[in-house]
């Protein structure tokens, strides 16, 4: 199920630096199975992403979408089935032969070419909005403090914050907290994209300034994107595929053009009518 390839756009267009791409497949979950109890969030789940494409999740609350993109952070691991990000596994690694769970420092070095952005904003209260943005790239990547800061300050300014680099979180709307901890996933470069409802924790006034920084990055950089939502005009402008999710499988999957206006699946067609 993964999207049709295009040309890559220029990832040094907006100077982000993300790695370039060429439309091959980057994530990959095979038969992967989620529960928590009793209950299965995700069942047998197969579907793949290809590199810089733009992929939303929709579906009713519980059908298993948030859980994917915890699966992908190792967050939470798959019951069954194996995940795989730009060839390698995630959660496993082969010895001699055969696929066993991965240590630490495995896990550690596929899930660095991901990054997340959570419904709360999660910035660290004590620090500046620029030490919020560079800290991981420092501590992490082993980047120069003042590669840090310039990477940082470019990041800021393409979401619009480049004048509040000396303020703290607490100094900021709602809006602008998700906009320093959108920079401040892209600062570690990722290949991969996660975003978890981005809008749910902001009031309705500050939503579109947040998406409309989200659509300028999917147009103008090569990061690939996974996103959860439930706006559906922003995952009509943004997608390139979207899968629609119902009690942990991929029951319908499409361009948003077909999606959104003629949906095959009695059930997308009811949860659309319900959301719009």
């Amino acid at each position: 199920m993964s999207a049709d390839t295009t040309p890559a756009k220029d990832p040094g267009a907006t100077g982000t630096g993300n790695p370039p791409v060429d439309g091959s497949e980057l994530i990959r979950f095979d038969h992967v199975t989620k529960r928590f109890g009793t209950n299965t969030v995700l069942d047998r789940l197969d579907f793949s992403v290809d590199s810089g494409k733009h992929v939303t999740l929709i579906g009713p609350s519980g059908s298993g979408k948030t859980t994917i993109l915890r699966l992908l952070m190792t967050l939470t691991k798959p019951d069954e089935g194996t995940i795989r990000v730009g060839g390698q596994y995630l959660t496993h690694e082969e010895r001699n032969g055969r696929l066993v769970p991965a240590g630490e420092k495995h896990v550690r070095e596929v899930r660095r070419n991901i990054g997340m952005v959570f419904q709360q904003f999660n910035l660290f209260p004590n620090m500046k909005v620029l030490r919020n943005v560079t800290e991981a790239p420092v501590t992490v990547l082993g980047l120069s403090k003042d590669e840090a800061e310039a990477r940082a300050r470019e990041l800021l300014d393409m979401v619009g914050l480049g004048d509040r680099c000396d303020a703290y979180p607490t100094q900021l709307s709602g809006g602008q907290q998700q906009r320093v901890a959108i920079a401040r996933a892209l600062a570690m470069r990722p290949q991969v994209l996660l975003l978890d409802e981005v809008t749910s924790a902001l009031d309705p006034e500050l939503v579109a300034g947040v998406l409309d920084v989200l659509r300028d990055i999917a147009r103008s950089t090569d990061i690939t994107m996974l996103c959860v939502t439930h706006e559906m005009n922003f995952a009509r402008d943004i997608s390139d595929q979207v899968l629609m999710f119902d009690s942990g499988r991929v029951i319908e999957s499409g361009p948003p053009e077909r999606i959104f206006s003629d949906p095959e699946h009695e059930r997308t067609r009811e949860f659309l009518g319900a959301v719009r």
